[in-house]
């Protein structure tokens, strides 16, 4: 079966060769090399022969990863792949008229559809409106009950407006025979209706594992439940601390529950991080509810994880860069996280400037900036022109803080944001802003090289060197759309799951608000804010100034806004435009103003 060196905890999974088997796997504690050695010993031991047995995971890479590691155990034959091509090689054996043409992407059809609603709806990102449609699929919810099982979820847009394009999406793709990856599972258990297929399927297969089980929905369960029938050898292997994928209908009660009527073997021991890292992730464990699981480390000690603040966004970013350049360690083995692409793009920015190469957040990449630098004439006036495409494009200056808008929506709107100040600084031709933005954004060289740019999801089953996590704060850390309990839960996990990829070198930096979380990580203290000289008196010009106008101080500038003011103290009205939070309206209205306030402190 190999030489690995296994743990004791790993060798009793590995033995169990009989189901119902419950695998809690720590992050980091070898979990992919635990279950191909049981599927081993599973052929080894003459309990099941490899043609008998179906593993399943959540992408193509990590079932292909399997495949490798069984056939280097010598096993062969053992079918692995994702729920989506297990259902789709059904279909085709036993239903090949049910196969239609698959859609690769729903957002292509979504945003067809999407020039029928009224605006500024017709402008929204497609991507989220397809991943709410995936959110009705994924819970079994066709269109006729989609308005009466929202209760307290939010769509994207007005519910009878999503109601409409979920109608007409799945009139569409009815009239022309398509069918999307959703689809490929609902008729995959459809097949289960006839017994002459279910027999022949279980005498095909008799055993099943599933990898990631705290990522399974309700229509994958449902599907899993088809094959198993009454029986009950069924190996699942995952961790409810890292069930991050809410948004898809993924739920950790599958893995919960199952763990109630399964024999239990948990992997504990992590192979990944310093104890130093460890022990700050820990630190979160008393309040992530489920199986408790303290990670105990097994690597020599490393440097202490800096858990600290900063007066600006300024200060936050040259800490980052100094942290980057001090690594002593390639910068593929470094990486930033965040919890949305659109924060990400701000230190894209950084790193650019800084001289950084970097790879994953890619603005010029994404629909806003492709459709707004596409419309822009090289001679055109670029402050003008910029603003007036992006308010084409549904940019919407004014929104509320609080407005519901899905993360793809979230990030076009801070990237037509950030590329409408940008035209506002750089002024002059369109020709110039283009040449502006692609020196500050453009790849250049070899996009797979240098620091990893990822969100909290996308860095899931990653690991690094060195892991920084800016802007742990409220409001985008647990993001400010997380509102209901299992909300809060899950952007508690999300960092559980930032803290863990972290392999020797951690840190965790804030500058507005802190997050509540970081109350866990500080050991019941309150976090400290940092705030630059100045900020005060800015505070009392802006009272002032707000009690003679008759309105809110925050409707004058946030305290995000003076802290990035006090911080960089503009000397200037350019200089003054180039702080977040500081329009045009608010620079004409209060620009001499703050810059004489600034004089005086």
């Amino acid at each position: 079966m190999g030489q690995v060196e296994l743990n004791a905890d790993q060798r009793r999974a590995i033995e169990a060769v009989r189901g119902p088997v419950c695998i809690l796997a720590g992050a980091g504690s070898g979990k992919t090399t635990t279950i191909t050695h049981r599927i081993a010993n599973q052929v080894a031991t003459g309990t099941f022969r490899a043609s008998q047995i179906l593993a399943v995971t959540f992408t193509d890479k990590a079932a292909a990863q399997m495949r490798a590691r069984l056939e280097r155990l010598g096993v062969t034959g053992v079918r692995a792949s994702t729920f989506h091509s297990a259902a789709l090689s059904q279909l085709r054996y036993f239903r090949p008229d049910a196969v239609c043409r698959i859609l690769p992407s729903k957002a292509l059809v979504v945003r067809n559809l999407m020039n029928a609603l009224p605006a500024p709806y017709k402008f929204r990102a497609a991507g989220d409106l397809a991943t709410e449609i995936e959110w009705a699929h994924n819970r079994r919810i066709p269109p006729e009950r989609y308005l009466d099982s929202l209760d307290a979820h939010t769509p994207p847009i007005p519910p009878d407006l999503m109601h409409r394009i979920y109608r007409r999406y799945e009139e569409k793709k009815r009239a022309e025979g398509l069918m999307d990856f959703e689809d490929l599972l609902e008729r995959a258990i459809e097949l289960y209706d006839d017994e002459h297929t279910t027999a022949e399927f279980r005498d095909r297969y008799a055993v099943f594992t599933v990898d990631e089980y705290q990522d399974v929905n309700l229509l994958q369960q449902t599907l899993l439940d088809r094959w198993l029938g009454t029986r009950d050898d069924l190996c699942v292997v995952g961790d409810d601390y890292q069930s991050i994928y809410g948004f898809t209908g993924a739920t950790p009660q599958h893995l919960l529950a199952f763990r109630d009527r399964a024999q239990v073997f948990r992997l504990d021991d992590n192979y990944r991080s310093t104890p130093e890292v460890l022990a700050l992730a820990n630190r979160l464990v008393p309040k992530l509810g489920g199986a408790e699981k303290v990670l105990r480390a097994t690597r020599p000690g490393g440097p202490e994880p800096e858990v600290r603040p900063f007066a600006t966004g300024e200060a936050e970013s040259a800490y980052l860069v100094e942290r980057i350049r001090a690594a002593g360690c390639p910068l593929e083995e470094i990486a930033i996280l965040c919890r949305t692409h659109a924060r990400l793009a701000d230190f894209e920015a950084v790193l650019h400037e800084a001289g950084l190469p970097s790879q994953g957040a890619a603005l010029l990449t994404r629909e806003a900036a492709r459709r707004l630098l596409r419309a822009l004439d090289d001679a055109a006036p670029a402050a003008e022109r910029v603003r007036a495409i992006a308010l084409d494009l549904g940019w919407l200056p004014s929104r509320a803080r609080d407005e519901k808008l899905g993360e793809r929506e979230e990030t076009r709107q801070s990237d037509l944001d950030r590329l409408v100040r940008l035209a506002e600084q750089v002024g002059g031709s369109g020709a110039e802003f283009k040449a502006e933005v692609e020196r500050r954004f453009g790849a250049g060289g070899d996009s797979r090289r240098g620091v990893h740019l990822l969100t909290y999801h996308g860095a899931k089953g990653l690991e690094f060197e060195v892991v920084l996590l800016p802007r742990v704060e409220e409001k985008e850390l647990p993001h400010k759309q997380a509102r209901t309990p299992d909300d809060i839960a899950e952007e508690r996990r999300l960092l559980y799951v930032g803290l863990t990829r972290a392999k020797r070198v951690l840190a965790v930096t804030w500058v507005r608000k802190p997050s509540r979380f970081l109350v866990e990580l500080t050991g019941g203290q309150k976090p400290a804010e940092e705030r630059p000289e100045g900020f005060e008196a800015l505070k009392e010009w802006r009272l002032a100034r707000a009690r003679a106008e008759e309105i809110p101080a925050y409707l004058v500038f946030h305290n995000s806004t003076l802290v990035e003011i006090a911080g960089r103290r503009p000397r200037s009205l350019a200089e003054l435009a180039a702080v977040p939070g500081v329009g045009p309206a608010k620079l004409e209205r209060y620009g001499e103003d703050v810059l004489a306030a600034l004089e005086a402190i």
